[in-house]
């Protein structure tokens, strides 16, 4: 099979197509035919050997897929052949591999997807998808007035309609570029504004209304004490970035003299098996019947893996980034 893989650190010209073999189902687990893989950030990050746990080479990156039932293994039900699936791969034992033509999981963490619902609408909703469900989950946005950075990406064009479902006061998207604050606003955003706009701040502060009660930080690095600054007193900031956070001393003691509360956010402590099935379930229904949209934003072939990384790592893309193998 076609997979795309790195052998070595560095740009995204490390990725290359490789030949690989074929995986075998093993007793419990599906071969799916892959009709989609996900892209996200970290594994920029990975291949740059930027991320927080540096891989083992070579490797084959790609943590969600979405395609079709080919084979299974000993145990599972054959009628699951031909069946539309989505890979969680990031809840298997098995977390990549995902940037190929075939993978393997185990039958019971494949979820079947609803006739409307894309594969590659499916892979937006794994990593992305769940991101944005479970933000809210643990800071719900209910009657609060709530910034969405990054709201045309993967995860903040999520949270622009989640929140505004659940009931959000005001929902303020910052995004770079007309392109992106449009997107923000076609989703439900009432105001977008352009962070590359030297006064974004003071645009934010004036759209809040009487406050910003909640901040859903999924861009870290020197923005995080700029958010903290334009937080009402008594507002909740929400680490869910990648990156590292440049919060200094004085930033902390101001932050404890307004009452402000930082909570941190990581996705796959909240993931039991039953929550990882149930809150997929919901975002694909939700998908599937229009209630939320799904923007994809860059299909790429498997040799073009490398173009696809330099999307995201420029900042340049809407969306989600896809692979069709």
């Amino acid at each position: 099979m076609k997979a795309a893989q790195f052998s070595r650190f560095g740009g995204p010209e490390v990725l290359e197509t490789v030949d690989l073999p074929t995986p075998e189902p093993q007793a419990g687990e599906v071969l799916i035919r892959v009709h989609a893989a996900g892209i996200n950030f970290f594994e920029v990050l990975m291949r740059a050997d930027g991320y927080a746990v540096t891989p083992q080479l070579p490797m084959v990156p790609g943590v969600e897929a979405a395609g079709v039932v080919e084979a299974v293994g000993q145990g599972v039900d054959g009628a699951l052949i031909g069946t539309r699936i989505a890979a969680p791969l990031f809840a298997s034992t098995r977390p990549f591999g995902g940037y190929a033509e075939y993978v393997t999981i185990d039958a019971g963490l494949g979820l079947p997807l609803p006739a409307p619902l894309s594969s590659e609408e499916a892979t937006a909703l794994m990593v992305q998808g769940l991101t944005a469900f479970h933000l809210l989950r643990q800071s719900p946005p209910a009657n609060r007035t709530v910034l969405v950075p990054g709201a045309a990406g993967g995860v903040g064009s999520l949270l622009v309609q989640l929140a505004k479902r659940q009931g959000a006061r005001r929902v303020i998207g910052l995004a770079g570029g007309k392109a992106k604050l449009d997107v923000a606003m076609s989703h439900g955003a009432d105001i977008a504004i352009d962070r590359h706009s030297g006064d974004w701040e003071a645009e934010t502060r004036d759209a809040a209304q009487g406050g910003l009660d909640t901040i859903y930080d999924t861009v870290g690095g020197a923005m995080t004490g700029d958010f903290l600054d334009i937080l009402a007193p008594g507002g909740e900031l929400v680490f869910a970035a990648l990156g590292r956070y440049a919060l200094g001393v004085a930033r902390l003691e101001a932050m404890i003299g307004r009452n402000q509360s930082l909570k941190g956010f990581a996705l796959l402590p909240l993931l039991s098996p039953g929550v990882l099935r149930a809150s997929l379930s919901e975002l694909f229904d939700l998908a599937a019947s229009g209630d939320i949209v799904v923007t994809t934003g860059g299909r790429f072939p498997l040799d073009q893996a490398g173009e696809a990384h330099r999307l995201l790592e420029e900042h340049r893309s809407i969306g989600k980034v896809v692979l069709i193998p």
